[in-house]
């Protein structure tokens, strides 16, 4: 309807950020290191020196891989370089930071839109919390011609790497911005001159304790601002693996089902449900971080597709 998004079937090898998963990859290199020494151990004390089996080589394998590594598994085709140093420092960010602290209260400044995307009558893509990028660059490397992307992030330092990367691939259809969906996103989409059809929660900081519920991102005036701005037939894609914070954006919407219908698929491409709704894979044919990192730990992801009535 406004130009295709190509979908494509990868299926190989977001922590709630993509920051958390690079701080402890080095964790989980750690474990699988050690993994192998017991088993080697064990082996030894027993008197076999014996090589573990087939199916024993591919667990253990599984366990020496960090996040990272999984991560730069799924996203090869990018070739990012993920030493960006010199430009932003050492990314080493926290896991969960407080979006009501008035530092992130202030509105993000509107770029011009014509510096920042070669065609600006293009539809729209925003990914709110996008994190390090990487799912949202490999979107744009796969159709240039096709959408405009926008990644929102309220990590200074990883917006800062992200847009280093796009400058690096060169790509003259994706932007990101330091920005607060819950302060900026209103003023950032209106302004924009093409329709906006597609916007993606991907994976959102979880904020277990009720007391914090008030800062995650899906907020009834964020919803509002959504249906407001979602040009007819548009998408919004929800994913957690945590089913309490993907029930509560699936709420959130649901409130609004004159303006939103749940659907179970995007640009043509039929996604399964299970009983309760959930998709049981990712329509836009690429695992995001969190969703790389949840997956292998055997965790289920919970998605949701909605569609804005005509």
């Amino acid at each position: 309807m406004y130009g295709g998004l190509r979908c494509y079937s990868h299926h190989l090898l977001h922590s709630w950020c993509a920051a958390a998963v690079e701080e402890r990859g080095h964790l989980y290199g750690r474990m699988g290191r050690i993994t192998i020494a017991r088993r080697c151990g064990s082996n030894m004390r027993n008197g076999s020196n014996s090589e573990p089996s087939v199916g024993e080589s591919e667990t253990i394998l599984k366990r020496r891989m960090s996040s990272p590594e999984l991560v730069r598994r799924e996203y090869a085709d990018l070739r990012l370089n993920d030493n960006i140093v010199s430009e932003v420092g050492h990314v080493r960010i926290r896991q969960h930071v407080n979006p009501l602290s008035s530092s992130f209260m202030v509105p993000s400044q509107v770029p011009d839109w014509k510096e920042v995307y070669r065609d600006t009558t293009l539809p729209l893509m925003v990914d709110i919390g996008c994190g390090s990028g990487r799912f949202l660059l490999w979107l744009a490397k796969s159709s240039t011609d096709a959408k405009n992307y926008l990644g929102l992030e309220i990590r200074h330092k990883l917006v800062q790497r992200a847009q280093s990367w796009v400058e690096e691939l060169a790509l003259k259809n994706i932007h990101f911005m330091f920005a607060n969906a819950n302060v900026s996103f209103e003023q950032l989409v209106f302004t924009y001159p093409g329709p906006l059809v597609l916007v993606s929660i991907l994976c959102p900081d979880p904020y277990f304790k009720q007391r914090h519920h008030k800062r995650r991102v899906v907020q009834k005036p964020l919803v509002l601002s959504i249906s407001r701005n979602l040009h007819p037939g548009g998408h919004v894609f929800l994913q957690s693996d945590v089913l309490d914070v993907a029930i509560d954006m699936r709420d959130q919407f649901d409130a609004l089902a004159d303006v939103f219908e749940h659907v179970n698929n995007y640009l043509e491409l039929d996604v399964p449900c299970d009983k309760e709704g959930w998709l049981l894979s990712n329509p836009l044919g690429i695992r995001t971080e969190r969703e790389i990192h949840a997956e292998s730990e055997g965790s289920q992801i919970y998605r949701r597709m909605y569609q804005k009535r005509a």
